[in-house]
């Protein structure tokens, strides 16, 4: 039998050539437990986050009714007294009745916001429509049905109307939303991008961020914008300063303290609770009661309602506003502080007595 000759495959330079081997002929290791959790973890966290969005906004936005919203009333006595069975009618539990001792005391608390709407008697309702559409239709369906109790037509008065450039009363809820989303990603780029930053360059940063994102977004829908917000420009800048930095940083909090769970933390915590919770769709009222104690804890709620409070109500919420967000930043920082700086410089245990140990970067 006659043995037929290969010629190998030469190039132009004369050397033998290869022969191509395609991607997928070559052999790969059967998945193992690493790749399967790089398969798996992503599909998890991300459906867990989704799922906790839906369950979170169906639950607070889906059948909105109001609990124990607060109104007022110049009635007294049986007139009150029929006042309360009325409203109640409409809505169990639904409201808080406020006597207040003429109309002009009344008027004054739904303008500082103390309550949403006052009823005068005789069919005569004051309300703010800058307190959004579903306040608006809550307050006029249910004091209708008691001016119809008295044989009255109701006639209203907007005593806070809602900002020529936010019709809706969503402006606040969108400005806040774009600011804590920026607030989430500089908390996770910062360490992404640099993580081995100094801590007071890192500080000097989320500064800055703070500083520049109150600025901007005070500026695109304050007057000299939108005009969707239309408050004192220097105090909003304050509040959404704080509140932004306060976001941040405790997405760095997170981060650092719970490494990549830490995201989800944070997306949950901020993104999803924070903004679900704020009252920029409409009042913490509304919300289920596990839900509603956060509008008075988190910064986005503490700032949107400062944010409201500037622009259309007297500065509503401003002075809770200047006391917990700082809170919120001076916790974080120390926190960071104490993670990236002061246990770095601790020794560790049972280092000999002349050991000196090698200095580390202050964050990574």
């Amino acid at each position: 039998m006659s043995q037929q000759a290969t010629t190998p495959v030469t190039g132009t330079t004369g050397s033998p050539r290869q022969p191509h081997r395609h991607a997928l002929d070559v052999a790969h290791p059967p998945p193992g437990p690493g790749n399967l959790r790089a398969v798996l973890l992503p599909v998890a966290v991300v459906l867990l986050i989704g799922a906790v969005f839906v369950s979170v906004y169906l639950a607070a936005f889906h059948a909105p009714s109001p609990h124990q919203l607060r109104v007022g009333t110049t009635e007294i006595g049986t007139a009150q007294a029929h006042l309360n069975q009325d409203l109640d009618r409409v809505a169990p539990g639904g409201f808080t009745v406020e006597t207040y001792p003429d109309e002009s005391a009344a008027r004054n608390a739904v303008q500082d916001r103390k309550v949403y709407a006052a009823y005068l008697g005789d069919g005569k309702l004051l309300y703010g429509s800058a307190n959004g559409a579903a306040v608006t239709a809550t307050v006029t369906t249910a004091f209708g049905t008691v001016a119809h109790a008295e044989q009255h037509e109701l006639a209203v008065e907007d005593v806070a109307p809602a900002a020529a450039g936010d019709t809706r009363g969503l402006s606040v809820f969108y400005a806040a939303f774009g600011l804590v989303l920026a607030g989430y990603l500089f908390g996770m780029t910062t360490y992404q991008l640099a993580p081995r930053l100094q801590y007071r360059w890192r500080m000097a940063s989320l500064a800055l961020f703070g500083v520049v994102g109150g600025l901007l977004i005070a500026t695109i829908a304050g007057s000299t914008g939108f005009g969707a917000l239309p408050g004192s420009f220097l105090p909003l800048v304050v509040v959404i300063s704080l509140m932004g930095a306060a976001v941040a940083a405790t997405t760095m909090v997170l981060l650092r303290l719970f490494g990549s769970a830490g995201v989800t933390l944070a997306s949950i915590l901020m993104l999803i609770l924070g903004n679900s919770s704020s009252g920029g769709i409409m009042p913490a009222a509304y919300l289920p009661g596990w839900l509603r104690p956060l509008s008075e804890i988190l910064p986005v709620g503490v700032g949107v309602r400062a944010m409201q409070g500037l622009s259309r109500f007297q500065n509503d919420g401003l002075s809770r506003a200047l006391v917990i967000l700082p809170v919120w930043v001076l916790g974080a920082v120390l926190v960071l502080y104490l993670k990236d700086v002061y246990r770095r410089g601790t020794p560790a245990p049972g280092a000999g007595k002349g050991h000196v140990p090698r200095p580390e970067p202050a964050a990574g």
